[in-house]
């Protein structure tokens, strides 16, 4: 059974759980496409800003829909154990990083604003869900570049050995639902509907005073 109507449902819980954070003005950075609607609520629930952190998931050379790591869109590779166990070799892993991350890119050039500054801030990366936490992992070190003062992971529900290895990572992780018999992030939303770039130019337009 569905823990979650919806997305904004999600959200809503999630702003519960992340209440102690309203009073920091935190930065708010989602995971496109499903976290940013989550990320826009969040924001506007914290009172905070919100932008995208871009990465993207390396998929398997032989298989591309089996993720091995992520990228994001420096180019920073955080490969996974699994791409070891496969006996990926490092160089083939990095050409399929270096396009994924030219997209990224490009994503970010169309966005038309550069990245949100984290320098000194609270910052929630944000996700829909989380599976094997290779893609939070990679925003998660691409935002310690940028020395925020606190790095808060935020989901409605991940796997516990996602956690553990993203709890090593992050100052804080928050998941509403931590299943040991996860399949799958969609089980857990009675709506998991694709988010749309139009929804995604929605939820990233300036708000208005």
């Amino acid at each position: 059974m569905a823990s979650f109507r919806d997305r904004d449902d999600a959200a809503a819980q999630l702003a519960e759980a992340l209440a102690e954070y309203r009073e920091q003005r935190p930065l708010v950075l989602a995971v496109p496409r499903g976290g940013v609607p989550m990320g826009r609520a969040l924001a506007d629930a914290l009172e905070g800003d919100l932008d995208v952190v871009l990465v993207h998931k390396v998929g398997s050379p032989h298989q591309p829909e089996l993720a091995i790591g992520a990228v994001d869109e420096h180019g920073h590779v955080v490969l996974d154990a699994l791409a070891r166990e496969l006996g990926v070799p490092a160089a083939a892993a990095q050409a399929i990083a270096e396009r994924e991350a030219e997209g990224l890119r490009a994503r970010r050039a169309a966005l038309g604003v550069p990245p949100a500054d984290p320098a000194g801030r609270v910052v929630i990366i944000v996700d829909d869900g989380i599976a094997t936490g290779a893609t939070v992992m990679a925003a998660i070190r691409t935002v310690r570049r940028g020395r925020p003062q606190r790095v808060v992971v935020a989901t409605p529900v991940a796997p516990p050995e996602a956690l553990h290895r993203l709890e090593r990572e992050a100052d804080d992780v928050v998941s509403l639902l931590v299943p040991d018999d996860f399949h799958a992030v969609g089980q857990y939303y009675d709506d998991f509907s694709p988010v749309s770039d139009e929804e995604v130019a929605a939820a990233l337009a300036p708000r208005t005073q």
